[in-house]
């Protein structure tokens, strides 16, 4: 990493006690556990600030960094628990994040299953300025029966059973902020609905004769391409371009190897607190594992897999057959993510002698006889 970058992270569900004092090698985080709430914690990679900061947790042990001003109440589970900010490309997403969230833009973010697009749009609900909740609605979920009463509410004697009025997932955001969670799986009608309601601020509830004011930001996220759909004519084209106003693309964690080893480490303190477990070092050919699997299930993949190898440990560090992987890779799937990871870090000099290995490997398989 250069001098005078910054490497960041955001946990959710925990409070921050430093079960390890040190500083892990190349600018990782330190462990962290447990705060009811998001944690933003920013490590300064230079040698002076770094001695200062463990400096600072012998004296505040125990004590919260820079925290979310109130707790998370939601009892929604967030799917990724944790987002490092590492690795040279989140870095500039963190940078896009913040700048969008202080504006009032509709934001759409496109990111692959477990890379933590809900705990992005949380994050950036906390950078605005809305006071109201942040209401979380997985689309998946709403049966396209009672899609329209889910999100928009409904009026007392709307249906059978219905004695009280409800305001739905609109009602429950106003003047905080609403997150979509795979909006593609909206049935279309509900999304020219959608659409009307946030360029009109206001709903009109199931069975009500007149609409209500809403003060909403949407911000919706999908693991599909909607461009895509709207090409296929399976999303309303006009609320695609509604929502692009503001676009994130949160990358896969292969496409961010300079992440991994970070969030392993993360991990490792949450589930040796919670496990009562010694916090263990992550060998060296474990850790090549780690950076050389392709995680299509991304942090949420690699949650799942750390959580098993402290199960199944023995001794203070984490060995390559601890960890639990679907596939084994190649020695060149290895090469190709080293690569990429020196390249992230820019070793040049790490880079060079791995240019000339491979010149040299290649010479000597043409030379030798078929």
């Amino acid at each position: 990493m250069n001098a005078g970058s910054r490497a960041s992270l955001i946990c959710t569900g925990c409070k921050i006690v430093w079960s390890s004092t040190r500083v892990v090698a190349h600018e990782r985080i330190t462990y962290l556990s447990g705060l009811p709430g998001p944690v933003f914690l920013t490590l300064e990679p230079s040698q002076g600030l770094r001695r200062e900061c463990v400096m600072s947790l012998h004296e505040n042990f125990g004590q919260p960094l820079l925290t979310f001003p109130d707790a998370e109440k939601s009892p929604l589970s967030i799917r990724a628990k944790a987002l490092v900010f590492i690795d040279p490309r989140s870095r500039r997403l963190r940078e896009e994040m913040e700048q969008l969230a202080s504006r009032e833009l509709p934001v759409l973010i496109r990111g692959e299953s477990g890379t933590g697009k809900e705990l992005l749009a949380r994050h950036i609900h906390r950078g605005s300025d809305r006071s109201g909740l942040f209401v979380s609605v997985n689309c998946g979920a709403i049966s396209p029966t009672y899609a329209d009463a889910e999100l928009f509410g409904y009026a007392a004697g709307a249906h059978s059973g219905s004695v009280s009025s409800r305001a739905g997932w609109f009602g429950s955001a106003n003047g905080g902020t609403l997150y979509l969670d795979e909006i593609g799986d909206l049935p279309l009608p509900i999304q020219v609905k959608l659409l009307a309601a946030l360029e009109n601020h206001e709903v009109t509830r199931v069975g009500a004769h007149q609409p209500s004011p809403v003060d909403v930001r949407l911000v919706a996220a999908t693991s599909i391409d909607l461009a895509q759909a709207v090409a296929a004519g399976k999303f309303h084209e006009r609320l695609y371009h509604y929502l692009s106003e503001g676009k994130l693309d949160l990358p896969a964690l292969r496409e961010q190897p300079g992440n991994i080893l970070p969030l392993a480490e993360y991990f490792v303190g949450i589930y040796s607190q919670r496990l009562s477990l010694p916090v263990q070092l992550i060998s060296e050919d474990a850790q090549r594992t780690l950076e050389a699997h392709s995680w299509p299930g991304n942090t949420r993949e690699l949650e799942n897999v750390i959580h098993f190898a402290l199960l199944v440990s023995s001794g203070d560090e984490i060995r390559a057959e601890d960890i639990n992987l679907p596939d084994i890779a190649t020695p060149l799937t290895l090469i190709e993510r080293q690569a990429k990871l020196l390249v992230s870090n820019g070793d040049r000099e790490q880079l060079s002698a791995l240019r000339q290995l491979l010149e040299t490997v290649t010479s000597q398989l043409e030379q030798s006889p078929a």
